[in-house]
């Protein structure tokens, strides 16, 4: 087994048996800049408390893969520079040669995994870029979902993708696709991608069971929980298609590709909108962590009472 290295407050958590929340770190390294970015993190760390479970933001600091991380850990990885944006390709490298890197999506359902941690926050997954057809740009995110048994709560697919295609891969993967509360699979800064989800749940007990029921099953991989962003927090999607195609031209005049192409799309994207979809993009985030600690507190009630089966044994 691989080493990990606990923050005191997930220590206590597993000692305890509490429901605890993994959350990615590249929103801190990646995602906005300093000190916004620790702030943001720190306000979703609290959301999941309050929603009567314990976070776990992952990392890997100094070849060291982290399971939660202190105040001053957070503090240090929010200002760093030159941090590795790990997935699952290059996540044992980077521990192997000692260095320092945020989690993915893949990265940290793979770290969830090992720390025994079922569920997992984020903002959005990656999937299907347009045009991959001929590029065959396809995130790793698709895969992971495919085989590794972590429930993960997001908006739905960054808005940037092709997410017809994404739905298609998914299901051609087996990953139970289940929007909440409504009927459509949400795209990330808006409610409503015009795309039906596969599934539909309305409260976190029947997620949680289907969770447990899959493992109870043997059946491989986790489920994609797609909680749309709030109604008062969203932006319509008939504004964001001119400006997304706006931006994904852009990219291709400038020959942006490979793993630099979402970050520069999203660049765009806040330019565009002045700052908006990052104000969007925190609000779902939070969202997301609100749902996921519900989630998990079910997991463990349901473990508590012996409601549903216990996993099958990896």
């Amino acid at each position: 087994m691989i080493d990990l290295n606990w923050s005191a407050e997930v220590r206590a958590a597993r000692e305890q048996g509490k429901p605890i929340v993994a959350l990615e770190s590249t929103i801190v390294t990646h995602g906005m800049p300093w000190p916004r970015n620790v702030e943001v993190a720190r306000q979703v760390e609290d959301d999941i408390r309050k929603g009567g479970a314990v976070p776990a933001t992952i990392a890997v600091l100094e070849g060291m893969l982290h399971i939660g991380l202190e105040n001053g850990q957070l503090a240090r990885l929010g200002q760093a520079g030159n941090v590795a944006k790990l997935s699952r390709a290059d996540l044992a490298c980077c521990l192997a040669t000692g260095g320092t890197g945020s989690t993915t999506v893949a990265a940290t359902m793979i770290a969830a995994r090992h720390a025994g941690i079922e569920v997992f926050a984020t903002g959005g997954i990656g999937g299907v870029h347009k045009g991959a057809e001929l590029t065959f740009d396809i995130s790793a995110d698709l895969q992971e979902l495919a085989q590794t048994p972590v429930t993960v709560v997001a908006a739905g697919a960054k808005a940037i993708l092709d997410i017809p295609k994404t739905l298609e891969v998914l299901e051609t993967l087996g990953v139970p696709v289940i929007a909440y509360h409504q009927d459509d699979f949400p795209a990330f800064w808006s409610a409503s991608s015009g795309h039906p989800a596969p599934l539909r749940m309305d409260a976190p007990e029947p997620i949680a069971r289907a969770h447990r029921l899959r493992a109870a099953l043997g059946l491989p991989g986790g489920q994609l929980v797609a909680n749309p962003i709030p109604e008062g927090d969203e932006i319509l999607a008939d504004e964001l298609v001119p400006v997304i195609a706006a931006a994904q031209r852009a990219a291709e005049r400038q020959g942006i590709a490979g793993k630099a192409l979402t970050p520069f799309l999203l660049k765009a994207i806040f330019d565009a909108t002045e700052g908006r979809s990052l104000t969007a993009n925190i609000a779902l985030v939070r969202n997301n962590a609100r749902l996921a600690a519900r989630i998990a507190a079910a997991l463990v009630n349901f473990d508590r009472e012996g409601t549903v089966p216990a996993p099958h044994p990896l």
